[in-house]
């Protein structure tokens, strides 16, 4: 490291400590010529991740957008903002640690609902319904049936919550009188499987 006093290429470190909770690494250094000494900071280098949304435009990767999204979906749920600023920041450095520079917002998506599936099932489903963008009750309910089938839940605390939020969305969904009938039909098959 040069030295800012003399401008000598050489120094020694006489002290290193993490900073910023981790993030850094502090260094006192003593320059070998002058014997001035100055602090350095360390950091590790993160490469601009680029994300790709439909349309094709490009952006840079936000984490906080990630967590926006997560936080609308798990909203009235019992699910800690500590849990998903953890799955943020998960995604981050997973994709960090990929060689790509660009990703696409379906990989973001997917490794999104991976994580809320885990942790709270009607936030998974409310994910899904935006990002997937169910276009009508049917494709909701393929994706509820198909959770179902994934966790096997038979208890009817799980299927009492699915149900409130099939409710949910059948008032957020316009659809016509033919749609609205079938919709009992539909619920009390996820109800005996």
């Amino acid at each position: 490291m040069r030295c800012p006093f003399c401008g000598y290429a050489e120094s020694k470190v006489i002290d290193s400590r993490p900073a910023e909770e981790g993030a850094t690494i502090r260094r006192r250094r003593e320059c070998l010529a002058c014997q001035k000494r100055f602090t350095t900071y360390e950091i590790m280098e993160r490469l601009p991740l680029v994300v790709v949304k439909r349309d094709g435009s490009r952006q840079t990767f936000d984490k906080i957008k990630v967590l926006n999204g997560m936080l609308r979906a798990c909203e009235k749920r019992p699910v800690s903002l500590q849990s998903l600023e953890k799955i943020a920041e998960e995604i981050e450095q997973e994709l960090q640690n990929s060689l790509e520079r660009e990703v696409t917002t379906t990989e973001i998506g997917e490794m999104v609902m991976d994580r809320l599936k885990d942790i709270d099932e009607v936030a998974y489903v409310r994910f899904a319904s935006v990002y997937r963008q169910f276009k009508d009750v049917k494709t909701f309910f393929d994706e509820l049936t198909k959770l179902i089938d994934d966790k096997k839940l038979l208890n009817s605390d799980d299927i009492l919550r699915l149900s409130t939020s099939a409710i949910s969305v059948k008032t957020c969904f316009s659809f016509s009188n033919s749609m609205s009938e079938t919709l009992p039909v539909v619920s009390s098959t996820v109800i005996t499987s």
